[in-house]
C-alpha cells in the first residue's frame, strides 16, 4: 500500500477551515456518509475524527457542533466496506472499561476495521464542562492515559476478571467481552506533539500522529519517535496532517486558498483558538504559533498542500520521502473536493511509487 491517505475532522463542522465561507464543510451526518462512502470507493485508507466537547465561543461557527466520535466510526463502519474508521477517545472523559467495550463493538460492526485514537485532552474548557480541572502539567495527563490504555488493552486480552487498583482508577472484577474482531487490539495512533505525547506513542502506538512544519523538519520528527520506539523494542510509524486546495492550475488553487483562507477568515476564532493551544496544548511550539496564523485559517495550523495535481503530489511526495507512513487530510469541503483529488492527484502517486497501489475493492474479492 505504501503512503497511507486519510481524512481528519470531517466528524466537526468546518472541519479544519476556520473561515466564514458559505461553502464550507458542514458536519451533517448526510455528509459524513457521502463522504466515507466515496472515501471507500476511491481508495482513501482511513477517516480520523476530532473529538470536540466544547465550542470556541459564541461568535464562531467553527466546531460549533461536532458528531461524537465513537457513534460516528461505529455508523460510518457499518455502512462501509474496506475503509478504517478510527475513533477518538479523551481518556480523562471515557471511562475505560466503558471505552474498551464500545470499540470492540465498533469492530464487529465493522468486522475488523475499527481504529483508536487516543488523546490525553489539552482544552481546558472541556475539563471544566465536565466539572474536572485540566492537569497543570503534561507528565499527569499521560500518567492518566497510560493507566488508561494498559487497563483497556488487559480487558481485551484477559480471559478471567481481574482487579485494578492504580493512581487514577480502582476497579473489581473486571471482565469486557466480547474483545476486538481480531485477536485482543486495535490498531491505535495517539495525536500527540508534546515530547510528552510522542513518548507515549513511541510506548504505545502503531503510529504517531504529530504536527510539523514541513517535510523538512518532520524527516528529524520521525527518526526521533522510531529512534524512541526502538528503545523500547517496538515499532512505531508517524502521520502527520495537512490541508489541501487542488485545482486544475496553481493560480486557481492560490486564489481559492486566498478567498477562503484570508479575505473571509474567521480572524477573532483563529486567535482564540492559537490562544488555547499556546496555553495548554504543546503541539505547537512558541515559534510555530507566532508565524502560523495563516496556516491556522486554512486548516488548524496543518501543513499546506497547495496547486495544481502535480503540485500536491509533488508535496505529498516529499513527505513520503521524508519517512512519513502517511497524512490525515482536510479540505474546505471534502465530499465537494475529495472526487477531484482521487481522480487527479491518488494516480500520480502511484505512477511516482509513493503508493504501490489502492486497496483492493471488495467487489472484486
Amino acid at each position: 500500500m505504501g503512503f497511507q491517505l486519510g481524512l481528519f475532522s470531517p466528524n466537526t463542522e468546518s472541519g479544519l477551515a476556520i473561515t466564514k465561507v458559505p461553502e464550507r464543510w458542514h458536519a451533517t451526518w448526510d455528509n459524513n456518509l457521502r463522504l466515507a462512502r466515496l472515501a471507500d470507493e476511491t481508495g482513501i485508507d482511513f477517516l480520523l475524527p476530532v473529538a470536540r466537547w466544547t465550542d470556541w465561543g459564541p461568535d464562531t461557527e467553527f466546531h460549533k457542533s461536532a458528531l461524537d466520535p465513537l457513534v460516528w466510526a461505529s455508523g460510518l463502519l457499518a455502512a462501509t466496506t474496506r475503509i478504517r474508521v478510527f475513533s477518538t477517545v479523551h481518556t480523562a472523559f471515557h471511562h475505560p472499561v466503558v471505552a474498551a467495550k464500545q470499540l470492540a463493538t465498533a469492530d464487529h460492526l465493522g468486522k475488523g476495521r475499527a481504529g483508536l485514537n487516543i488523546v490525553a485532552g489539552w482544552h481546558a474548557p472541556e475539563y471544566e464542562m465536565f466539572g474536572l480541572t485540566l492537569p497543570g502539567d503534561h507528565d499527569t495527563r499521560y500518567a492518566l492515559a497510560q493507566e488508561w490504555w494498559d487497563i483497556v488493552r488487559r480487558i481485551w486480552s484477559s480471559a478471567e476478571p481481574f482487579d485494578h487498583d492504580g493512581r487514577f482508577f480502582q476497579l473489581k472484577g473486571v471482565v469486557g467481552a466480547p474483545g476486538p474482531y481480531r485477536g485482543d487490539r486495535l490498531p491505535v495512533i495517539n495525536a500527540g506533539s508534546s515530547a510528552q505525547g510522542r513518548s507515549f506513542a513511541a510506548r504505545n502506538a502503531d503510529r504517531a500522529f504529530t504536527v510539523v512544519g514541513g517535510p523538512e523538519d518532520g524527516a528529524e520528527i520521525v527518526k526521533a519517535i522510531r529512534a524512541e520506539a526502538a528503545g523500547h523494542g517496538r515499532s512505531v510509524g508517524v502521520f502527520t496532517l495537512g490541508h489541501v486546495v487542488c485545482r486544475p492550475t496553481r493560480a486557481e488553487a492560490e486564489e481559492f486558498l486566498r478567498y477562503y483562507a484570508d479575505e473571509n477568515a474567521d480572524w477573532p476564532a483563529v486567535d482564540e483558538v492559537m490562544r488555547l493551544q499556546g496555553l495548554h496544548a504543546q503541539s505547537f511550539t512558541p515559534e510555530m504559533l507566532q508565524v502560523y496564523r495563516d496556516r491556522f485559517a486554512a486548516g488548524h495550523g496543518s501543513c499546506p498542500l497547495i496547486g495544481d495535481p502535480d503540485d500536491v503530489a509533488d508535496g505529498l511526495e516529499r513527505f513520503a520521502k521524508a519517512g512519513f507512513d502517511g497524512i490525515a487530510l482536510s479540505f474546505l469541503n471534502y465530499a465537494d473536493e475529495l472526487g477531484y483529488f482521487a481522480a487527479e492527484v491518488m494516480p500520480r502517486l502511484r505512477a511516482r511509487g509513493v503508493r504501490v497501489s489502492d486497496p483492493e475493492r471488495p467487489e472484486s474479492r
